[in-house]
């Protein structure tokens, strides 16, 4: 398991790489562009791949850097948890609060790697090739083009972008109608852009908390929800636990 750091702004298309080795790839922060099997997507924290040996891929960099883990796994393990099963030729595998957690637990356990880290990595991997399998049945395979409009929505909002704190603004910016803007994200990512919102910045707010903030009425306030207790409906919403109960899942495993 490593730390991978991509700094620069690079809006250009790498050269194709070709994958040595199974490996799963989460996004701690920032977001690139993956160009892989034919099809684009945008790779941020709410979105991972998995590849195996010899999948080929490029990649973009026009917002900037980013820092993600990149869990490289033997020929043998991937065997004996997947049963030999070959990833999804999808781009791009859907991150939830959930898996995000599942992320950040596996970060924090490398003190027991043969337990608690296999453990937590064997859930993750599990996790992770299954929401692989699902998103490989949303949408047929397209030729390779630019961004489309739902991952155009999504680069506004990650990028705190003025005109993406609401549907109207924001479906003005792209140059389309709010409720075609609503209806293609929605079938393009399986979210409403409210949830993806609300993903977005539950995952902003736990950064904070792993951080050791305590004062949630200014995490709150920072990260544009209307109170404290908004904030802990969402976090509860996306992750499936209190923001208590995060602090010490985080703040045990060690």
């Amino acid at each position: 398991m490593a730390a991978v750091r991509c700094g620069g702004h690079r809006s250009a298309w790498s050269a194709t790489e070709a994958a040595a080795r199974y490996e799963i790839v989460l996004v701690r922060s920032g977001r690139f562009r993956l160009r892989r099997a034919g099809r684009e997507a945008v790779v941020d924290p709410t979105r991972g791949y998995v590849q195996a040996p010899g999948d080929e891929a490029s990649f973009a960099h026009p917002a900037g850097g980013d820092v993600c883990t990149a869990i490289s796994l033997s020929t043998g393990f991937w065997r004996a948890v997947t049963d030999d099963a070959r990833p999804a030729t999808r781009p791009a595998v859907p991150v939830d609060g959930r898996l995000d957690l599942a992320h950040r637990r596996l970060l924090r356990s490398t003190s027991d790697v043969a337990f608690a880290m296999a453990e937590e990595l064997v859930g993750l991997l599990t996790e992770v090739l299954r929401r692989a399998a699902d998103a490989g049945t949303v949408r047929p395979h397209r030729p390779a083009r630019g961004p489309g409009l739902a991952d155009q929505a999504r680069e506004a909002i990650l990028a705190d972008h003025p005109d993406a704190t609401g549907l109207v603004t924001l479906a003005r910016l792209l140059g389309v109608s709010p409720s075609h803007l609503s209806r293609v994200f929605h079938r393009e990512t399986g979210l409403t852009l409210t949830r993806y919102r609300n993903r977005v910045r539950a995952g902003r707010a736990l950064d904070r908390i792993e951080q050791g903030a305590h004062n949630l009425a200014e995490v709150a306030a920072d990260l544009g929800f209307a109170d404290q207790a908004h904030l802990a409906r969402t976090v509860k919403t996306e992750f499936g636990r209190t923001s208590t109960e995060i602090r010490r899942l985080l703040g045990a495993v060690r």
